[in-house]
């Protein structure tokens, strides 16, 4: 395993961990049972009884882990001199702010870009007050915004990296809950519709 001492440890972002024994495990759990199932449009359903909030909490971290491991992979041949610049396909290009640090769009590399959303997004995971981990505590009013967000930005990543089943997995749930709005999704409509029509 010599690439991993290769890669730049600031792109590849620690996993972020659900504690064992908590609710939100057992939630991750059911959600790896329903998916050795091999049907994604089950799979993402929100089990009966559950929470919402904590359901797409879940989802967006296991998706984080996901991205992270898949972006990790391809670090080696996505560099500043290959991938000069963050877009999808010639019509789309993305420039980066977070509206704290970097107020005004900046334009950058697709790596530092990566970069960027991926620390952003850890940021806000360990944010106790956007994604509580302790049973009891609330979700903030402004959760499914921020998760939003986090799921519009992650969708990038996508859009840069190899797809396969975890992007399809991603598809169906931003879809299930209505998450991403159609607009967002268009640089890459045309294989979500090849990707999920087998699955209707």
């Amino acid at each position: 395993m010599t690439f991993l001492g290769s890669r730049s440890s600031k792109t590849f972002k620690p996993k972020k961990n659900i504690p064992e024994g908590s609710h939100q495990y057992e939630l991750l759990k059911h959600a790896e049972a329903t998916l050795g199932s091999g049907n994604l449009r089950m799979a993402v359903m929100l089990p009966e009884g559950e929470d919402l909030n904590e359901w797409v909490a879940v989802n967006t971290v296991d998706f984080f882990n996901q991205i992270n491991m898949l972006y990790g992979t391809i670090t080696d041949f996505c560099t500043e001199e290959s991938c000069p610049v963050m877009s999808a396909g010639p019509k789309y290009e993305y420039h980066w702010a977070d509206g704290t640090n970097i107020k005004k769009p900046i334009k950058c590399s697709a790596p530092k870009y990566i970069d960027y959303l991926m620390t952003w997004v850890q940021d806000q995971l360990d944010d106790e007050t956007l994604f509580p981990s302790k049973i009891g505590v609330p979700f903030p009013k402004n959760f499914m915004s921020v998760a939003k967000t986090i799921l519009k930005r992650l969708f990038r990543v996508y859009e840069e990296a190899h797809l396969n089943t975890s992007f399809k997995h991603f598809i169906f749930f931003v879809q299930e809950f209505n998450l991403i709005d159609r607009r967002e999704l268009a640089p890459l409509q045309e294989l979500i519709e090849k990707l999920t029509s087998k699955d209707r």
